[in-house]
């Protein structure tokens, strides 16, 4: 069974407001024609962050407009899971915001990695205590919308590379050093292996145990590489060696496959080269961790 843990759909009245998501981000009928090519089994509908924030101005009506297009969509086609998003603007109210995503039978929150060029976490505690408490994962998609170190450099290569990426990967590592990850039981889902934070599982360790030493940081409770473990990424076109890597940080029970339609490429490729794995493994990433999350009644 093949699930897929990243796909995307803008609604034509959110379309509207945006600079980029047009075209084969609002076509629902392209989407429902890739599950069924691919046989998709499940696949997680998430939100990627995008302008319409800066032309719609409120922020209830965002959520409630995609909120109520995703729940239609999930209506029409049994393999979309649905992630719902939160008014972050009132931290006041997110635990009932969530609760009414839970009984909407929306099967995830969808946040973004930073809001307005800032990083929240602990504004955020009480929707990690409710995501825990009523058993929704959390996924983290980059912002691209001011991303980190986009006051510094606005370039249309480096900041869809580099500076989503290492979005994510701070509010990864805020994540870890507030204590969120071994505080909450909440399962946190990051796109695109967790950005940058992979390729550092060695140096997260050996920086912490030296400053541990020195008395400059906090004691986390155990190596970072061991806390990270806590957390699910998706895979989002990412090459086998970089794929191997996050095995090695996260666990393999902890990979899901994700495609990042529509902008996905050789998906065949992509699905061919897990063969190395094994099928145990390539079963897990394909499927089975997916389904621990979101069970095969989950709408």
């Amino acid at each position: 069974m093949l699930c897929d843990a990243h796909i995307h759909f803008i609604p034509e009245e959110l379309s509207r407001h945006t600079s980029f998501y047009k075209g084969a981000w609002t076509d629902k009928e392209k989407l429902f024609a890739f599950l069924e090519r691919y046989r998709i089994a499940k696949a997680l509908l998430v939100y990627p962050s995008t302008d319409a924030a800066a032309n719609i101005k409120d922020n209830d009506y965002l959520c409630r407009l995609y909120n109520d297009a995703v729940s239609e969509i999930v209506s029409c086609n049994q393999r979309i899971v649905g992630t719902g998003l939160v008014n972050v603007d009132d931290p006041s109210t997110l635990a009932e915001q969530a609760r009414r995503l839970k009984e909407r039978g929306f099967g995830a929150i969808n946040l973004s990695s930073s809001y307005q060029g800032k990083f929240m976490v602990k504004e955020l505690e009480l929707l990690f205590h409710a995501a825990a408490d009523i058993g929704l994962p959390i996924f983290v998609h980059p912002q691209t919308i001011n991303p980190i170190g986009f006051d510094r450099v606005n370039d249309p290569l480096l900041m869809p590379v580099l500076e989503y990426s290492f979005d994510s990967s701070m509010f990864l590592g805020l994540l870890m050093t507030e204590g969120v990850l071994q505080k909450y039981e909440a399962k946190f889902i990051f796109s695109s292996l967790g950005g940058v934070v992979p390729f550092l599982k060695d140096r997260f360790d050996r920086i912490y145990t030296m400053l541990r030493g020195r008395g400059i940081v906090k004691d986390l409770g155990s190596f970072p590489s061991q806390i990270l473990r806590n957390v699910y990424v998706d895979t989002s076109g990412n090459s086998f060696s970089n794929i191997l890597m996050a095995i090695d940080l996260f666990g393999a029970d902890k990979i899901l496959w994700g495609s990042d339609y529509p902008v996905c490429g050789d998906l065949d490729k992509d699905l061919s080269m897990l063969e190395e794995l094994g099928p145990q493994v390539k079963g897990d990433i394909t499927g089975r961790n997916f389904l621990s999350l979101f069970p095969s009644d989950t709408r």
